[in-house]
């Protein structure tokens, strides 16, 4: 099965569950680590994808005759 591409909101929703996970009492510690890692690594994602969204605004803006034209990214 392809793995999906990740959006900017499906991490953002995959860092509350793991925040929401993070401030119960119960959880263990081994538990928790595990959980902080994994939201650094949705955090990295999410940072990438909003880096990657500026950008995208930023060469549409910078259209200088007048047309907006939006260019891949990997051009």
């Amino acid at each position: 099965m392809a793995k999906r591409k990740p959006t900017l909101q499906s991490e953002l929703e995959s860092l509350e569950a793991i925040v929401r996970e993070l401030e119960e009492d119960d959880l263990d510690l081994d538990r928790a680590i595990g959980r902080f890692e994994e939201g650094v690594r949705h955090l990295k994602v999410a940072r990438d994808l909003l880096a990657k969204s500026e950008l995208t605004v930023k060469k549409v803006l910078e259209e200088t005759d007048g047309t907006i034209a939006l260019q891949d990214l990997d051009d």
